[in-house]
């Protein structure tokens, strides 16, 4: 996987630059545990931290094409091709010559062979940079979905990059400065592509690529969702979905470490599950997350009707699998050190509470066996599993279907909202209800359509759309950095662009044909899974429900107005903060506190200025 770093420089001399390069590629360490690396040449210095996973030994980055002993061509490179093996045999026959099993080295050849459209031969999740000392230019590419990050910051005379903005921070050119659009941003419930939160920075959008030279910065997309008549019938269009999961299970189940899959018992993951189980040469092994007492004292809500636990047995015993539960309580989720972790690992307040941290600590335990985990991630978004999708209120409200069902708090299940507890000088400033709505009309001024897209099926085409470029950056983001924060690769099969266009342009009614949520994925994997897995409904990522979570963030929230040097407070209602610090348990107030505290230690860790 890997953690990529970068400075491009037309007015001084990089080779003399390698503590300020260093001092970007360390806060990247536990992106990449496993060796470090830089580059630098008069106007480029790239940095790399490595996650080794394909050629253990050859892979090493940054790595460099040589021709007549001269550098033509150098790459910092993260994330994986899956169709590497048949790019290289391509590029072989093309003349090529390799001298590593790695990826990598076919994104070098593959560029070289075909220019700027080599991004569309590539199937995989990746961002990397490409120097060209010839021409003096640099290359930033990502992959379609945006699996992962890459972000960059332009400078009078050239460009700072990375994989997270941490990196980009440690450069002494780079302030960790917010405005206005920023905390709105960081607040209301959107993902808005290319938006990076720090005033200056930019995160580079999905299926897109930027060329840097000594004229300045241009980026070019180079995929999107298009809109394409749909001609199989309902059984060809299973049967299509089944081969698409099949092939794409088997590409990326390809590793040379240990591998397992995540197991939540909901439909998705069993069956990514199940399709790895069929392949692998001996029992797959399987993780689980849960809350001590939780499987037991187990109260329906209205995003969650039954606990994961014992569906997630029943797949593991369906397929055998070696499979680990992963108990976590309160003290877990409230221990400062964990919460600073999760704060380092997204270098911004987290939008999910104790959704995030106990992601972050499945994925620690998770690492200790295994260094490649599979995931069931993005389902919901390409095969519409989430509950608005099929609720009227939240399909035809005017504006992003997830706000409109009145989860901006999280999935907690909370009506409540995020910015409850900030003054209302601030929430005036901020007009979150009117930044939401010209980022929802911006991305529904891109949806593309068919002339027989009317009445329901146009509708759903654009909530399709809003949530393969919006809302599933929000949790694609979550898990790189959960997962990279502990040396994880998490590989999303269900984001493959093959599978993601196929089901954007199936028909809704093809997409509900038995009247149930992803009813292609359903049908198309019924016989892999026992029947109480296939007929589960839809159960988002667990929160916890113990009380005393709730008791420990009011405490948090205590603690915040006794402490007069907290830089959050002059944000706050503290009134109000001091009435949601003092009342009964309830999930309302969650979301409140959880910014407050997020905001608090984020300010104060990132020594973040505020021009609002």
């Amino acid at each position: 996987m890997c953690g990529i770093s970068g400075w491009i420089s037309y007015e001084r001399d990089l080779s003399l630059e390698s503590s300020t390069l260093a001092a970007m590629t360390e806060p990247l360490a536990c992106r990449g545990p496993d060796a470090a690396g830089m580059w630098l040449n008069g106007h480029a210095a790239f940095g790399h931290r490595r996650l080794a996973v394909i050629d253990i030994e050859g892979g090493k980055q940054p790595m460099k094409v040589e021709r007549d002993g001269r550098t033509v061509l150098v790459v910092t490179y993260s994330g994986e091709v899956y169709n590497y093996r048949e790019l290289r045999a391509e590029l072989e026959g093309l003349g090529h010559i390799f001298r590593t099993s790695s990826d990598t080295e076919v994104v070098l050849h593959a560029y070289l062979q075909w220019g700027d459209a080599f991004p569309g031969r590539l199937n995989g999740m990746y961002a990397f940079a490409l120097w060209d000392p010839r021409d003096q230019e640099l290359l930033l590419v990502r992959d379609r979905m945006g699996i992962k990050p890459l972000y960059y910051y332009p400078t009078s005379d050239g460009v700072l990059f990375a994989s997270e903005p941490k990196a980009i921070l440690a450069h002494p050119a780079a302030r960790a400065c917010v405005d206005a659009d920023g905390l709105a941003e960081l607040i209301a419930f959107t993902k808005t592509p290319g938006h990076a939160i720090y005033k200056g920075m930019y995160e580079l959008r999905p299926g897109h690529t930027a060329r840097v030279d000594r004229h300045g910065l241009s980026v070019r997309r180079y995929w999107a969702l298009e809109a394409r008549e749909h001609t199989d019938d309902i059984d060809a269009t299973i049967a299509c979905v089944r081969d698409l999961l099949e092939d794409i299970v088997a590409r990326q189940l390809i590793s040379d470490v240990p591998l397992c899959s995540l197991l939540s018992g909901g439909l998705d993951s069993s069956a990514i599950t199940a399709l790895a189980a069929q392949r692998s040469s001996g029992p797959l092994r399987t993780f689980a997350v849960d809350f001590s007492g939780q499987a037991e004292n187990f109260s329906a809500d209205d995003l969650r009707s039954t606990p994961d636990t014992p569906y997630a047995h029943a797949l593991a015993a369906h397929v055998r699998s070696d499979h680990t539960d992963i108990i976590l309580n309160t003290a877990d989720l409230m221990d400062p050190g964990h919460r600073r972790a999760v704060l380092a690992a997204h270098d911004l307040p987290t939008r999910f509470g104790d959704g995030d941290t106990s992601l972050y600590l499945l994925f620690q335990a998770v690492r200790k066996h295994s260094t490649v985990a599979l995931s069931g991630e993005s389902a919901d978004e390409v095969f519409g599993g989430y509950r608005w999708f099929h609720d009227p209120s939240s399909v035809h409200a005017d504006t992003f279907p997830w706000i409109a069902a009145g989860i901006a708090g999280g999935f907690s299940g909370s009506t409540g909202t995020r910015d409850a507890l900030l003054n209302t000088g601030l929430r005036t400033e901020l007009d979150l209800d009117g930044y939401t709505d010209r980022r929802y009309h911006e991305a529904l001024a891109e949806v593309p359509y068919l002339p027989t897209d009317t009445g329901l099926q146009h509708r759903m085409r654009e909530i399709s759309y809003l949530h393969l470029t919006r809302f599933v950056q929000i949790l694609l983001d979550r898990k790189d950095r959960a997962s990279m924060a502990t040396g994880l690769e998490v590989r999303v099969p269900f984001c493959d662009h093959r599978l993601v266009e196929y089901v954007f342009n199936t028909p809704w009614a093809m997409k509900t044909f038995d009247g149930r949520e992803k009813s292609l994925l359903r049908a198309a994997t019924r016989d892999l899974l026992p029947s109480v897995i296939s007929q589960r409904i839809k159960s988002p990522y667990p929160s916890t429900q113990d009380p005393h979570y709730a008791q420990a963030l009011r405490a948090g929230l205590q603690a915040v107005l006794r402490d007069s040097d907290s830089p959050v407070l002059p944000l706050l209602n503290t009134s109000a903060v001091a009435q949601a610090s003092t009342a009964d348990a309830t999930l309302e107030t969650r979301p409140g506190a959880e910014l407050v505290l997020g905001l608090n230690d984020w300010l104060r860790r990132y020594n973040v200025t505020l021009e609002i």
